[in-house]
């Protein structure tokens, strides 16, 4: 992996939050807390943008036969699939 050199500017108060994060033993360096934000960032951005499909399929899917409840319990038993 090639790393790229940035420059960035940060507040006194973000610095000071920064520094205390590796003091705390969190972080090794002001660059391995960067590239935890970014990693984190890049998370939430791909299970956003899942989520966000998974919404447009169920809207272009229409309008389907099964009650609230129906759903709720078929919901239940996926949950509990993927989580026991």
């Amino acid at each position: 992996m090639t790393l790229i050199k940035k420059s960035i500017t940060v507040t006194d108060r973000q610095e000071r939050w920064i520094r205390s994060q590796i003091e705390n033993g969190e972080y090794g360096s002001d660059s391995e807390y960067f590239r935890d934000l970014i990693r984190r960032d890049q998370e939430q951005n791909a299970r956003f943008r899942a989520l966000k499909q998974a919404v447009q399929d169920g809207l272009q899917s229409g309008v389907g036969d099964k009650t609230a409840n129906e759903i709720w319990a078929e919901t239940e038993r996926q949950y509990r699939a993927r989580h026991d």
